[in-house]
């Protein structure tokens, strides 16, 4: 039996954990929170979402990305201040679009396979994670980007993904709660929702039932990889004393500290934090639980997300902020939330919000990191992106296998 370190427990790293687990490896998982799951996979938007697989590395976002500099409303936020890190990702960034059709393909097969091992982990853990079935629904408000996105359900349909373009009426018969014009829409019936947060605590527990050790609170600070295995240094949160772990392999999982991470390894892992917002509307009425959807939406022009998460909370998120490692909620980032849902659904009482903000670890190819590193016993699974919900339960599977395959050949 291997023992296996993750360095990492939001959703990809506890995914990882349950694949490794179930090859019959000894794992032990190290985060630096008190508890699994308190940044980025604590309060996404919700969706699992083959139907929003295509890559953003399109000249049409650059030019909609330049026409929202200075916008403070804006889907999109850059700080102009200079940053090498930066500026060079968005360098990269755009060196990638000719890669845009590829990558959107295989990240919707991606994402389509992810739907079956996410239920089947959902299953065997008996985990109550606010799961709704009934499809996502994009909606677009004039014809220039109903057209735009006619052009991409194309490449999603190669990728495997099924959907049909609906009009206004079918918009609103599909969910009746929405208000506002809009000129029509795709609808994908085998995309759902869920609350990461409960998935994957959720999954925790029962990994830890089954064996799995977790060191929470754990800040590490040196890793070293060789043929004969990885030693670990670490430090508990407060404490100055330095421990020391060993393992046969390592996989990092740690969203946007895995840049850090790799360089100790050898590895130029390029992922920049992209901070999303979100808000979560309590549904303390009756009134306002008739008047909140049920079935999830994206805006395509406001860049907005939805997500139902039980009977009493309603979860609205979007925008993307390139703004270094800065976690501040800003108000004015916040607000263009409240209003949409104001706009779109004006019976939802917006009296009681939650507000949030994680860093989503994105790669210039918009691609995740998935395989092994440069020195041996070595592994990566992150810079999901904003897909990390969506993708994990699939890329915790293939690295899962890489990591068996490549630990029984260094014991050979």
């Amino acid at each position: 039996m291997s023992k296996i370190a993750i360095i990492g427990a939001g959703i990809a790293g506890v995914t990882t954990a349950y694949a490794l687990l179930k090859r019959g490896h000894c794992v032990t998982v190290f985060d630096r929170n008190r508890y699994a799951a308190m940044e980025t996979s604590y309060a996404n938007g919700g969706q699992l979402s083959a139907s929003n697989a295509e890559v953003w590395n399109h000249w049409s976002t650059v030019l909609k990305s330049l026409g929202w500099l200075f916008r403070r409303d804006a889907p999109l936020s850059l700080n102009l201040m200079p940053s090498w890190h930066k500026y060079s990702w968005l360098a990269e960034f755009v060196g990638n679009i000719p890669n845009h059709r590829a990558n959107t393909i295989a990240t919707t097969r991606l994402a389509i396979d992810a739907r079956q091992h996410l239920l089947a982990m959902a299953e065997t853990a008996n985990i109550d994670f606010d799961v709704v079935r009934r499809g996502i629904l994009h909606i677009y408000h004039n014809e220039v980007d109903l057209k735009a996105a006619a052009r991409s359900d194309a490449l999603l349909r190669e990728g495997g993904l099924t959907r049909r373009q609906v009009s206004a009426d079918e918009i609103r018969s599909i969910e009746p709660a929405l208000k506002g014009t809009c000129v029509g829409g795709f609808f994908t019936p085998s995309d759902f929702t869920g609350d990461i947060h409960k998935f994957t605590r959720g999954i925790m527990a029962y990994c830890e039932r089954s064996g799995v050790e977790f060191i929470n609170d754990a800040h590490v600070s040196d890793i070293a990889a060789s043929s004969d295995g990885v030693d670990i240094r670490w430090s508990r949160a407060g404490e100055h004393e330095r421990q020391m772990a060993h393992a046969d392999g390592i996989v990092i999982c740690a969203g946007v500290a895995s840049r850090r991470l790799a360089s100790m390894l050898g590895d130029r892992l390029n992922v920049y934090p992209v901070k999303g917002y979100s808000i979560t509307v309590a549904l303390d009425d009756e009134d306002s639980r008739q008047a909140a959807p049920w079935v999830s939406l994206l805006d395509d022009s406001a860049k907005i997300v939805t997500s139902r998460l039980g009977e009493d909370r309603f979860r609205v998120a979007g925008t993307a902020e390139f703004n270094g490692d800065n976690r501040d909620i800003r108000a004015d980032r916040v607000q263009p939330l409240i209003d949409w849902t104001r706009k779109l659904f004006p019976e939802i009482s917006t009296s009681r919000i939650t507000s949030w903000a994680g860093l989503r670890p994105m790669t210039p190819s918009m691609m995740p990191r998935v395989g092994p590193g440069n020195r041996p016993r070595v592994y990566y699974n992150t810079g999901h992106g904003h897909l990390g919900w969506t993708l994990s339960a699939a890329t915790a599977q293939i690295v899962a296998d890489q990591v068996a395959m490549g630990i029984s050949r260094s014991s050979d």
